[in-house]
């Protein structure tokens, strides 16, 4: 038997933004951390402002995959086109400063080289991220109808 549910249109748009907005705000709830963490840091504490800004990152790239996985077969088209464009630059910006963030750190050196890789992370990250959260709260989202099968 098939049953006819409604999917409405602000739970569509709410599903596109979502890997964006949560994106956005660890990023620079990282970064704010980052740079508090140097303000409060002494010379013998130098680790702080490590220790405060990775973890917002770090609980965030193994929470997106759940998020971006529960999003990913939404039946609406442009909802999945947002959250897979999210996954692609979020990934991989990560997966970049996987390789060169070790060299940056290296050259720099202490929170130096922490602040230029994360920087470089919102940098590209942030504005881009922003810019799809404008453009999918201004699509034409409509309700959509479609049928579920029911086992009894």
């Amino acid at each position: 038997m098939k049953v006819k549910r409604v999917i409405p249109a602000s739970s569509s748009r709410f599903n596109a933004l979502l890997f964006n907005l949560i994106t956005v705000a660890v990023m620079l709830v990282s970064l704010t951390a980052l740079l508090l963490g140097k303000l409060l840091a002494s010379h013998n504490i130098g680790f702080l402002p490590f220790v405060l800004s990775l973890p917002p990152v770090m609980l965030w790239l193994g929470a997106s995959i759940f998020v971006y996985a529960s999003i990913a077969h939404h039946p609406n088209d442009l909802t999945t086109h947002y959250n897979k464009w999210a996954g692609y630059r979020f990934y991989g910006v990560m997966g970049s400063l996987v390789v060169i963030g070790p060299v940056i750190y290296d050259l720099l050196g202490g929170w130096q080289g922490l602040m230029l890789v994360l920087g470089l992370a919102v940098a590209i990250i942030v504005p881009w991220a922003l810019f799809d959260i404008y453009k999918a709260a201004r699509e034409p989202w409509a309700d959509m109808t479609i049928e579920v099968a029911i086992n009894e």
